[in-house]
């Protein structure tokens, strides 16, 4: 819901609302105040009452008319890896979960999710087993403020971290959902973080991860914003791909390559194709060789990432498992023999079930969990 031209009090949260919306939204304020505002949402501000530049009387009635930052509550899972998984549940009772993990240098990466759920369906993530509803700009804006404050927060207790000038490096949108599903809100969210007069994140330093969404990707290609995209690909087999990711159906790989060769055209950069390898079901030479075939005439790095075990999922009747590392190694040697650039996923995460494809299962209670 928005603000009628009425003045009818917004029940969005202004912290999800790009700086243009906001300084419209509270005319006939003065710009700078709107921007004063912008900033404190930026360093995490909670209520009007933190602001201390803004008069009181303004303070008292910004808390009258608006929301600042959406209702939420958050369970919060911390791994020996130094990973962070919050578990959110939203004021209407959907649920959301978003990562903060740590390479060995550590640089911290933040994963956001734009869906309660994932429409999507594929059969080895744990996230497409339910779907609610699309996030708010605000709801993405919220997972990374939390996630800086947690990192700040280990930091503060760790003297290594205190001469990291950014608590966070890099953003990853490949938590639950389908990112070019909901691209408005998201658009929205990664206006927010990047202005420069704000948190001014880098949008170099954010990729955003789909399924496969040809008009998605053609959208983010004509409109922006000037991120990095990623592809799950998993297979180029085409009807291995329509068993293991429905979305093929509608969204046929010949159409996709379309769309990515026209983001690149349109200055979009190399492109990551990620393959998710499913022991004993994608790890052939033929499913190697589909994906270089796929790859050939894209700017392409590929990045494999053996699948991390969720329970209960099951493929043609038989539980799914990770490959085994002679898999792994095989299939990326087929793949440098294309002459292509092969990354592998490190796996980070697992103890929270916060890896790639484990999202909306319960973290194991051998981790430390606090509210």
């Amino acid at each position: 819901m928005r603000t009628s031209d009425d003045g009818v009090m917004l029940s969005e949260p202004l912290s999800g609302l790009p700086l243009e919306e906001l300084e419209k939204l509270l005319k006939p304020l003065p710009r700078f105040r709107a921007e004063q505002v912008f900033k404190w949402i930026s360093c995490g501000a909670c209520n009007f009452g933190e602001m201390s530049n803004l008069p009181q009387p303004l303070r008292g009635e910004l808390a009258e008319k608006f929301i600042l930052r959406p209702a939420v509550t958050a369970e919060k899972y911390c791994g020996d890896d130094g990973s962070v998984k919050l578990a959110l549940q939203f004021s209407d009772g959907a649920r959301a979960e978003t990562v903060m993990l740590a390479d060995a240098s550590g640089r911290r990466t933040v994963c956001l999710s734009t869906q309660a759920g994932c429409p999507a369906g594929c059969v080895f993530c744990k996230t497409g087993t339910g779907f609610s509803r699309d996030l708010s700009s605000a709801e993405i804006v919220e997972q990374f403020l939390l996630l800086v404050k947690a990192a700040a927060e280990i930091s503060d207790q760790d003297s290594a971290g205190a001469s990291n000038t950014r608590p966070v490096s890099n953003i990853v949108v490949m938590g639950m959902g389908e990112p070019l599903l909901n691209l408005a809100e998201l658009r929205r969210a990664l206006a927010v973080i990047t202005c420069k007069r704000g948190i001014g994140f880098s949008k170099r330093r954010i990729t955003v991860s789909t399924c496969g969404i040809a008009q998605g990707i053609d959208d983010l290609a004509a409109k922006g914003p000037a991120v990095r995209l990623a592809l799950s690909l998993t297979t180029a087999d085409e009807v291995l791909r329509l068993k293991l990711m429905p979305v093929t159906a509608s969204q046929p790989l010949g159409k996709v390559k379309e769309s990515l060769l026209n983001f690149q055209e349109r200055g979009g950069g190399r492109v990551t194709l990620e393959a998710v390898l499913l022991g004993g079901i994608n790890t052939r030479v033929e499913d190697a060789r589909s994906i270089a075939g796929f790859a050939d005439g894209l700017d392409a790095v590929i990045n494999l990432i053996p699948w991390n075990p969720v329970n209960g999922l099951e493929f043609e009747g038989k539980a799914l498992k990770p490959p085994s590392t002679a898999e792994v190694e095989a299939f990326t040697r087929e793949l440098e023999k294309f002459g292509l650039t092969v990354t592998r996923r490190f796996r980070r995460g697992r103890g929270v079930m916060g890896a790639c494809g484990q999202l909306g299962q319960r973290a194991n209670s051998s981790e430390q969990r606090a509210k």
